[in-house]
This record gives C-alpha cells, sequence and structure tokens, in this order.
C-alpha cells in the first residue's frame, strides 16, 4: 500500500508544479516523446495529464489495497482509475487549450447580440458601441436603426440589428420588460 500512496503523492506534486509552471515542464516532455506518439496529439503527455495518470493510479491502488484485493488486482484497479483520470484530464485540457472560434468575430455574427454604447450614437451619424460576441469583444462603429429615432448616449445598452459594414453596425437601444 505504501507504493501506490507514494505514486498518489508524486502525482499531485506533479499536477500542483504544472498548474504553477504552466507549459514551461511540458516542453522538455514533448522533445522526449516527439515522433512516437504523434497520432494522439500533444495534450496527452502534458504533465497535468500525466500528474493525474499517476496520483489516480496511486490513490486508485491503496483503496484496493485497502479493502483487502490482492497486488495484482490493486494494480489493474489502480492502472484504470489512472486511464479514467488521465482521460478525463486530456479532455479537459484540450477544452482550455483551443478555442472553437476559428475566427474573430465580425459585425454580421454580432446581429442580434446585445452590448453597450461607448460613445453616444447621434440621430443622423455614427458612434461606437462594444458587443460580446462569444468570450470576444467587438468594438464597431453604429448608427441608429431606422425605427429608432432617439440618440443613444454612452453607457446606453443596446442590440445590434444589423450589419452595414465590416465596421459598422445598425443599433437600437434594449428594451427591458417591467415588473
Amino acid at each position: 500500500m505504501t507504493v501506490f500512496l507514494v505514486l498518489g503523492v508524486a502525482g499531485v506534486l506533479v499536477l500542483a508544479l504544472s498548474l504553477v509552471l504552466g507549459d514551461v515542464l511540458d516542453g522538455p516532455i514533448e522533445g522526449l516523446l516527439d515522433g512516437l506518439f504523434d497520432g494522439l496529439g500533444s495534450d496527452v503527455f502534458s504533465t497535468a495529464v500525466l500528474g493525474s495518470f499517476v496520483s489516480a493510479l496511486g490513490f486508485s491502488g491503496a483503496i484496493a489495497e485497502a479493502l483487502g484485493a490482492p497486488t495484482l488486482v490493486s494494480t489493474a484497479v489502480g492502472v484504470g482509475g489512472g486511464l479514467v483520470f488521465g482521460a478525463l484530464a486530456v479532455w479537459l485540457t484540450r477544452l482550455l487549450r483551443h478555442d472553437d472560434a476559428t475566427e474573430p468575430p465580425s459585425t454580421t455574427t454580432a446581429v442580434g447580440y446585445e452590448g453597450v454604447v461607448l460613445t453616444a450614437v447621434p440621430v443622423d451619424g455614427y458612434g461606437t458601441v462594444r458587443v460580446l460576441v462569444g468570450t470576444r469583444a467587438l468594438r464597431v462603429n453604429a448608427r441608429l436603426d431606422g425605427d429608432h429615432p432617439l440618440p443613444l448616449e454612452a453607457g446606453e445598452r443596446i442590440q445590434v440589428t444589423g450589419s452595414v459594414s465590416p465596421t459598422a453596425v445598425t443599433v437600437a437601444p434594449l428594451w427591458r420588460e417591467l415588473g
């Protein structure tokens, strides 16, 4: 059981180091394994994944052994637990490192989103607004939608109603229901 606990603690230490040092440790690991597992992707052998695998292997094996399982069974349980937690770490690492948005937001993708007026939008001219499209902020020129003839002051909430050009949109005030 002591071997499993040492593995578990060592894995937690590697995981803690990966949180503190980030990608600094991942470069040498990728260098050692370069070419061996190219089809798996670099996220599989990150320090976070290896730390998760080793700690889950150690603690799962220690639990199995504490419950009376023989060493061979405890080792199999440990490897199984390590694979499960390693796969979870790979999934989380890929989720955090890779942004799904391949292109920056544009005025056409901003239509329908809410935003805020940065500089006043007059009745007969342009102002600027900031619109949050997904996780990215888009700052564009804005003019009033034809159905809303009142100017908008800085700080007012708006909704993008259309795209005028790659750098300009039409906006309308964001109306909130009372009550």
